[in-house]
């Protein structure tokens, strides 16, 4: 089974998600709660050896955790590798792109993202990356998993943090899943 575990404001009805349903069809995507810990305690139900965990720029963050706790594989695409920095200016109300609903995004969430923290070692990586993200620094990414013996690290010039084109990664990630 493939886990998505979407970004930061998103949902489980994303694009990606639609995509990656679309090509693998057994595909389990949650609406994830604001708070990182809540998170992921929903999201270990998933975290079941043979499953495969996608996380796109906070769920990147959210599956490399997992995949370090529980040795498993994970697809990051563009990952957001220190939300505890990169989500500080959202402290506040913030909308959910997919369907404009509210909610807090509370300074003690940055608190609970720290305590998430955790080394490449244990998991299995591909990571896919785009250098034209113009959220994160791609280049962050590439240093952290470049010259790791569990990774795969795939760069594309151009793109954005969305990662537009994933249809294009669809075959490399069931190899990836398969391998």
């Amino acid at each position: 089974m493939i886990v998505y575990i979407h970004g930061f404001a998103s949902c489980a009805k994303s694009n990606k998600t639609k995509i990656l349903r679309d090509y693998f069809g057994d595909l389990v995507a949650i609406n994830l709660p604001p708070s990182p810990l809540e998170a992921i305690e929903k999201l270990k139900e998933y975290a079941k050896p043979g499953n495969l965990l996608i996380g796109s720029s906070l769920g990147g963050y959210y599956a490399m955790h997992l995949a370090e706790k529980y040795g498993l594989k994970a697809v990051l695409i563009n990952p957001s590798l220190k939300p505890y920095k990169t989500l500080k200016p959202y402290i506040g109300t913030q909308y959910r792109y997919c369907d404009n609903t509210p909610f807090k995004w509370k300074k003690s969430y940055l608190k609970e993202l720290k305590k998430l923290k955790t080394k490449p070692k244990r998991g299995k990586y591909l990571v896919l990356l785009q250098s034209g993200d113009e959220i994160l620094n791609y280049k962050k990414a590439l240093k952290k998993f470049k010259n790791l013996p569990n990774a795969k690290v795939v760069v594309e010039y151009g793109g954005n943090h969305r990662f537009e084109n994933l249809n294009d990664y669809l075959s490399m990630i069931e190899n990836f899943k398969n391998s």
